[in-house]
């Protein structure tokens, strides 16, 4: 229920006043101002009782008037303010198990996460309301079923970023090319992503309980107020309903929210309840992926090398398939020559002068002769180097196509006796992952 507070602008600003002394202090020490309260009551507007019930409750008295009168101007609101500011103070222990309902409303996939929700959402996830607060969020996540409406590949993109698009194992090193074959790469990949993820879950959980176990105030066990919060969330949006502060920030969807959380970097609290979330999807994904790290390897393959394509198998490679890669090598290799015809000219016109300088005693003749004769030999030497150096290439193409295949044959064998030590610890992945995230963050 709204009101005009230009009807009583003095009121309003005693009320504001007041009121940012109040958050202050509650963010500084967790403790109202020392000075009585020096507002009046404003028809119809919720907050002026709201803040008195605060009070109360501060001084240990009872806020019972004063908290009917907010809830019957707007329930939502006084309910939200009361619950975020016992949160900063760190005396959230003191709210009504029905407020927390009340001003956390309903979340919806369609709709964004208010500004409201996400501060609650936030103080829960540090434990500012106790076990109960966060077992709160957990269950208004539960009952929204993300999963079903989960993109899998975006949830394994923000919890474990910059995954390779493609894995080499070890023997592989040799052949990476064989390495984004499918039939090789899926195991292979399957198995490095499964570890991967067991890895950031390990991260995750190992790292909730170090903050669980240490004496930073993390759970908010020790009643620390907000100033020793990382975040400011809580107190924006308390600030928001005093009026003081700007136009609010755009909204994110629950789905943006959770991805968000996910990611390295973020607020381990926040995390562990993303992981939560996530479970579901991560249990289907791990036993896909160990079932993927199982796949027997095939016993014959064909595989690119040097640019042709041969046929493998595990006594070594097809001889039809390395006969046509020769002929191929013999064809690309080899360029068609003709006849050596303007060589052959010059050694007959060079014979033709030195017949002719004998009858006539012409040296001039005689030195063009020799010249045509040093000429088309010259052609001749050089090409008969090219014809011998195009069939050392072709050799050589041959010999190194050879190894490779037989080196490729052993990296075959080779990958067949790792792909029982990979589905062993993919399984133990698989088994670890469901593990960690089965324990959920009520283990913490």
């Amino acid at each position: 229920m709204s009101t005009d507070l230009t009807a009583n602008p003095q009121a309003a600003t005693e009320l504001q006043r007041y009121a940012e002394a109040l958050l202050a202090h509650l963010a500084a020490n967790g403790t109202a101002p020392p000075a009585a309260p020096g507002f009046r009551d404003i028809p119809g507007y919720w907050l002026p009782p709201a803040v008195e019930a605060l009070v109360a409750i501060l001084a240990g008295d009872d806020p019972l008037e004063p908290l009917s009168r907010a809830a019957g101007r707007d329930q939502q609101q006084t309910a939200l303010f009361l619950c975020l500011a016992l949160a900063v103070s760190g005396q959230g222990s003191r709210i009504h198990a029905s407020w927390l309902g009340t001003a956390f409303g309903e979340l919806s996939l369609d709709r964004p996460v208010t500004h409201g929700q996400r501060s609650l959402w936030l103080a829960a996830a540090r434990g500012a309301y106790g076990p109960a607060g966060k077992i709160f969020v957990l269950r208004k996540l539960d009952a929204l079923a993300v999963q079903e409406h989960a993109d899998v590949e975006e949830w394994v993109q923000a919890l474990v970023p910059g995954e390779p698009s493609v894995v080499v194992p070890p023997s592989l090193a040799d052949f990476p090319e064989m390495a984004e074959i499918p039939d090789l790469a899926r195991p292979a990949v399957a198995a490095a992503r499964l570890a991967r993820l067991r890895g950031r879950c390990a991260e995750i959980t190992s790292a909730r309980q170090a903050e669980h176990d240490s004496s930073a105030p993390l759970n908010n066990s020790s009643a620390s107020p907000a100033a020793s919060w990382a975040e400011d969330e809580p107190l924006a949006v308390l600030r928001a309903q005093i009026g003081q502060a700007g136009p609010a920030g755009p909204m994110a969807s629950l789905i943006s929210y959770l991805l968000d959380d996910l990611r390295p970097g973020a607020d381990p609290h926040l995390t562990a309840i993303a992981l939560h979330v996530a479970a579901p999807i991560l249990r289907g994904l791990a036993e896909e992926l160990e079932a993927d790290s199982r796949l027997t390897p095939p016993a014959t393959l064909t595989v690119p090398l040097l640019g042709h394509r041969i046929h493998l198998r595990p006594e070594g490679p097809d001889e039809a398939s390395i006969a046509t890669a020769e002929n191929a090598i013999l064809t690309e290799g080899v360029v068609p020559r003709g006849r050596p015809w303007a060589a052959l000219v010059l050694i007959v016109a060079g014979v033709a002068c030195l017949a002719g300088a004998g009858f006539s005693a012409s040296l001039l003749l005689a030195a063009a002769g020799v010249a045509m004769l040093g000429l088309g030999g010259w052609q001749l030497w050089q090409r008969h180097k090219t014809i011998v150096a195009d069939a050392r290439y072709v050799a050589g193409q041959v010999n190194e196509l050879k190894e490779l295949a037989e080196g490729a044959v052993w990296a075959l064998h080779a990958y067949a006796r790792e792909a029982d030590a990979r589905a062993k610890q993919a399984a133990d992945d698989a088994a670890e992952l469901t593990r960690l995230i089965r324990r959920g963050p009520r283990a913490a």
